[in-house]
């Protein structure tokens, strides 16, 4: 391999869809909407689609097939899977499916600072929250119940374990929500207060921070 390259949802996406036969750029981004899967990987934008292609094609995981030319189309190169980019693919596929991984994504993030807001703001935001992760749910539903019949189960696995974690999701925040509405779980200023004290005496932060 001539270059290293980063295992990365985008990049195994495109490994994979080559597995499948030889691609245009175009081509991979039309399948990964068609088929859905631009629900699990971020697609972004085609420039960083082509950044991740190049990244491939320098790594010799992917190599130029042919170049189609078309009065329709601008000129455009068709990739194939390389016999070390199958091998890779793989391996990072096995690696994915079974090594967890912390993708510290935005909504732990922000309940670590929820104490900024009121409690009457955490909930007001977490009604909200509810409120869409309950259309989700209903729009994973209909997603699996109209194409279950039609395609092997495998094919639509991901949004069985999106379905799942969406539920466990919704379940956690109605009932943050009702200890909120209930008063059990509440906060005020005075904890910040006590917080700042208790660094101060540990030497954490100073005592007079300018």
């Amino acid at each position: 391999m001539s270059a290293e390259v980063k295992s990365s949802p985008q990049a195994l996406a495109v490994l994979g869809l080559l597995g499948a036969g030889p691609l245009h750029p175009y081509g991979i981004q039309r399948l990964l909407k068609l088929w859905g899967k631009d629900e699990v990987v971020n697609v972004g934008n085609r420039a960083n689609l082509y950044k991740t292609i190049k990244r491939l094609h320098e790594a010799d995981l992917i190599a130029v097939r042919q170049t189609e030319r078309d009065q329709l189309y601008p000129e455009r190169t068709v990739y194939e899977l390389t016999d070390e980019g199958r091998r890779v693919g793989l391996e990072w596929l096995v690696g994915m499916l079974s090594h967890p991984r912390n993708e510290f994504p935005q909504f732990p993030a922000a309940l670590s600072f929820a104490m900024v807001l009121s409690p009457e703001g955490v909930r007001a935001a977490l009604d909200r929250r509810a409120e869409l992760l309950r259309e989700s749910l209903t729009a994973l539903d209909s997603t699996l119940e109209t194409q279950t019949a039609d395609l092997p189960r495998v094919v639509l696995i991901e949004d069985e374990y999106r379905r799942t974690m969406t539920r466990a999701e919704l379940t956690w925040v109605e009932e943050v929500i009702e200890e909120l509405r209930r008063g059990e779980l509440t906060w005020s200023e005075d904890i910040f207060d006590a917080a700042q004290s208790s660094m101060q005496e540990a030497g954490v932060i100073s005592r007079d921070p300018v």
